[in-house]
């Protein structure tokens, strides 16, 4: 009972550990791990575009191609389709930033900048605007908000279906932001509570001389290794989710159709 009264204790101030805190001059640890992520992903590519050959030997830059090549048919030419190469520096940017900062994020003391809503935010906001902007290219000002309404519906129903539409493209912004945040964050809260219990059961079983006590951190910690392996799998999945809706709103935003 004492090791799960320390827990309840500890867990409000594990929950606080993931506020904003300012580290210098305004610069919050979010904004300082989002520059860092950002320095990392330009160093990466920079290194590796420098490195690539046409027969791959290092297994390092064959990794980094393959993800570019996986962005580039597989979200850029399966998704969007003729004209998809202009996107393609876009979506894998997107793509290594977040997938970096995911990852960066499961090194013990680091943050994920994508664990806070106003980076998320920024990164939808990119997204949102980049296949509005293009959308306008395709089709033209007038055209493009025309497009919301499809051809052939019944004239009183077009102002109800282009309102919808509207609507629907304005949600986009949101549901980026809040699907890459939210996974984000209750993955790496989950990993705060595990590793916590293990430390307050181990730590409560020594200081009693309590052999149980001690034992019960064991489940906790197996919960923990499985538990990050599974933010791994996210880390993934998310930069993956995030790049892909990217992809099919520009191919939304300027087919023909």
């Amino acid at each position: 009972m004492d090791a799960l009264s320390t827990l309840s204790e500890e867990v409000p101030h594990l929950q606080a550990s993931f506020d904003p805190t300012v580290v210098f001059g305004g610069v919050t640890q979010y904004i300082l791990w989002m520059v860092i992520c950002w320095i990392i992903t330009l160093v990466l590519i920079l290194v590796v575009g420098r490195k690539l050959t046409l027969i791959p030997t290092n297994k390092f830059v064959n990794t980094v191609e393959y993800g570019y090549q996986f962005v580039r048919n597989d979200m850029g030419e399966g998704i969007i389709g003729h004209g998809f190469k202009k996107h393609v520096p876009f979506l894998a940017t997107l793509f290594f930033f977040i997938l970096i900062s995911n990852f960066v994020g499961l090194i013990p003391g680091c943050k994920t900048p994508t664990g806070t809503i106003s980076v998320t935010w920024a990164l939808a906001t990119i997204s949102f605007i980049y296949f509005n902007v293009w959308g306008i290219k395709a089709k033209g000002g007038l055209g493009y908000l025309k497009s919301f309404a499809p051809a052939g519906l019944p004239k009183v129903m077009v102002p109800i279906i282009w309102f919808l539409e509207l609507i629907s493209t304005c949600i986009r912004w949101l549901t980026l932001a809040v699907r890459l945040y939210g996974n984000m964050f209750a993955g790496h809260m989950v990993l705060g509570i595990f590793a916590l219990a293990s430390s307050v059961f181990l730590t409560c079983g020594i200081q009693a001389i309590d052999p149980l006590t001690g034992v019960l951190s064991l489940p906790w910690f197996l919960l923990l290794i499985a538990m990050y392996a599974l933010e791994t799998l996210v880390a993934f999945l998310q930069a993956y989710v995030f790049t892909v809706l990217s992809a099919v709103y520009v191919q939304i935003a300027t087919s023909a159709h």
